[in-house]
């Protein structure tokens, strides 16, 4: 379970762009935000997850939205990411995990036994305040476009 809840004020954080871009958080006051916590590029489903993102981006953007993404891999890693399965949007090289520890989504995790260190997936609705809206911990991988548009219904 997260630590930040709806209501609270979202971190703000600079961070570095697939574009290798400093980019704030506060650069988006004023625009919703979809930021989104995944594990990492090329597997299934985060994989599935940012294409479903990406296959309803332009409505996301239609109902004011600005979608942003933020895994542990590094800039190049995002980058043949994002042209392979032409992703529209920014996503963040949290390389140090430091926006995912603001957000509480680096956390232990267990697989077969073996515990480590990871992104557990995540989804912060913020609103144009910058104030957390929505919190998504249950991800459909291949449905999240739809999951959050759903819930504005």
């Amino acid at each position: 379970m997260n630590s930040l809840k709806v209501g609270d004020i979202a971190p703000l954080f600079v961070g570095t762009t697939q574009n290798e871009e400093k980019i704030s958080l506060s650069d988006f006051l004023g625009k919703k935000v979809v930021l989104y916590f995944y594990p990492k590029d090329n597997t299934p489903g985060c994989t599935a997850e940012a294409c479903s993102l990406r296959d309803g981006y332009s409505e996301l953007k239609k109902m004011g939205f600005e979608v942003l993404g933020v895994s542990p891999d590094a800039v190049t890693t995002h980058k043949k990411f994002i042209a392979k399965h032409q992703l529209p949007f920014t996503i963040f090289a949290d390389t140090e995990n430091e926006i995912s520890t603001a957000y509480d989504v680096w956390k232990e995790k267990s697989l077969f036994g073996h515990k480590y260190m990871g992104i557990v997936r995540t989804t912060f609705i913020i609103d144009e305040k910058g104030v957390i809206e929505k919190i998504f911990e249950k991800i459909k991988t291949k449905g999240h476009f739809e999951q959050i548009v759903d819930s504005y219904k």
